[in-house]
């Protein structure tokens, strides 16, 4: 019976939404701005810098720049020597490259449960993970996380990746728990 009632309700109701409509529209542009404005090519004079809350980084890709790259963001982060990134941690899952330099990282995993709502706690100790120039690092999903350079007299550079998939599902937790030096 509740079927044909909300077959007969849907039929007698005045229309109020156009969403499919508008989602092949909006689809339809997409795909026209993806081959005339989305670039497939970044110079690296188009790259923006910018001193963050987690230090100094370069854009690589970012969603913001237009590229065709829709999955990640990328940027190669800046640690002078015996310095420190900032102290964050995001539900995405994180890679690392060292491009150049030595230094560890410090990671506070998470532990979680899911009663009537996520609650959150973090390891009081964190592990160190130590790396130098050619190695790869991962940070698992929303595990706090900073990065340190062990070197006092040389830079560090890193190149980061983080998804935007997590964020564009709706889990755009993002959070800075302490800034880097000199922001």
């Amino acid at each position: 019976m509740a079927y044909a009632d909300e077959k007969a309700k849907a039929k007698a109701t005045q229309l109020t939404a156009n969403f499919y409509k508008e989602g092949l529209e909006e689809s339809k542009q997409f795909r026209q701005d993806y081959k005339k404005v989305f670039k497939n090519l970044i110079k690296a004079s188009e790259m923006p810098i910018e001193r963050s809350p987690d230090g100094l980084i370069k854009h690589i890709i970012h969603e913001k720049m237009k590229t065709m790259e829709m999955c990640v963001d990328i940027y190669m982060q800046f640690l002078d020597g015996n310095s420190r990134s900032g102290k964050h941690r995001h539900l995405s899952e994180e890679i690392f490259y060292v491009v150049e330099g030595s230094g560890y990282d410090l990671h506070w995993d998470v532990k979680f449960d899911c009663k009537d709502e996520f609650e959150w706690a973090w390891e009081a100790e964190p592990k160190k993970f130590e790396w130098k120039e050619g190695d790869f690092v991962y940070i698992p999903p929303y595990v706090t996380h900073q990065h340190f350079n062990a070197d006092p007299k040389s830079e560090a550079r890193i190149i980061v990746i983080n998804s935007r998939i997590v964020k564009k599902m709706g889990f755009d937790w993002f959070e800075q728990i302490e800034n880097a030096p000199g922001f």
